[in-house]
């Protein structure tokens, strides 16, 4: 499995690299050393813990729905003329963008400072990686 070191985890973790260390001293996060003497982790581990430790804000809407990428947020930006609207969105550390008619904007009464939720249904997701990575 790849590795990560300690500061490149907490990237991923949303956390400091204190934080990391303390997880790994405790037990939560098995480590290593590599070949240069530095502590690294199990990057699959930290994945696993960047999923257990997520925390979404809970969909207030109530409504079932097929759609499983859902991000509750709030409206930080809307840019609209006479017939089209570009909605920006703050869901968690993502910012999400919708483009969509004036009037779904008037009809859903979206404001700044409005609680939303984007929903992405879509059959292409573009997975990309750095040249060489591991």
């Amino acid at each position: 499995m790849p590795q990560l070191r300690i500061r490149d985890a907490s990237t991923f973790l949303g956390v400091s690299d204190d934080t990391v260390r303390r997880w790994v001293d405790s037990g939560a996060l098995p480590s290593e050393q590599d070949e240069a003497g530095r502590k690294v982790v199990d990057s699959y581990q930290v994945a696993l813990l960047a999923r257990e430790q997520a925390r979404t804000p809970t969909d207030p809407s109530g409504v079932g729905r097929s759609a499983r990428n859902r991000f509750v947020g709030l409206v930080t930006d809307i840019t609209q003329d006479t017939v089209m609207a570009q909605v920006e969105m703050q869901c968690g550390p993502f910012r999400v963008v919708s483009l969509m008619s004036s009037e779904a904007v008037r009809d859903l009464g979206l404001e700044l400072g409005s609680v939303a939720i984007a929903v992405v249904k879509s059959t292409t997701v573009i997975v990309e990686t750095a040249r060489g990575a591991s």
